[in-house]
């Protein structure tokens, strides 16, 4: 199994920049893609952006050329890069990690991002 746990979430202004880290860790090598997804109130949780083992990124719309997910050196660490940040960034941003181990889908606890007008 993996655990991951996020951290790095914060109050910003708008148009400022912060770093989201989720360390996994557990079974690192059983791991083909992993995820940042955002919950913000009163709505669902929603895709922000993926990379996959052979470094394959992808993004939502909304956060396309704002934010870079990417992994650090030593694997356990995935980061999501968020600039020029608006109010409507707003949201917990989750981790989530997809494994070959079952259940096969790991969720962090989640960090609080908050972004001020």
């Amino acid at each position: 199994q993996v655990q991951p746990v996020e951290s790095g979430g914060g109050l910003v202004q708008s148009g400022g920049s912060l770093r989201l880290s989720c360390v996994v860790t557990g079974n690192i090598g059983s791991i083909y893609r992993r995820e940042w997804y955002r919950q913000a109130p009163g709505k669902q949780r929603e895709f922000v952006a993926s990379i996959t083992t052979g470094n394959r990124t992808s993004y939502a719309d909304s956060v396309k050329g704002r934010f870079t997910i990417s992994k650090g050196s030593a694997l356990s660490t995935t980061y999501l890069q968020m600039s020029s940040l608006k109010p409507e960034d707003t949201a917990v941003y989750y981790c989530n990690i997809k494994s070959i181990l079952a259940p096969g889908d790991y969720w962090g606890q989640g960090t609080q991002v908050t972004v001020s007008s």
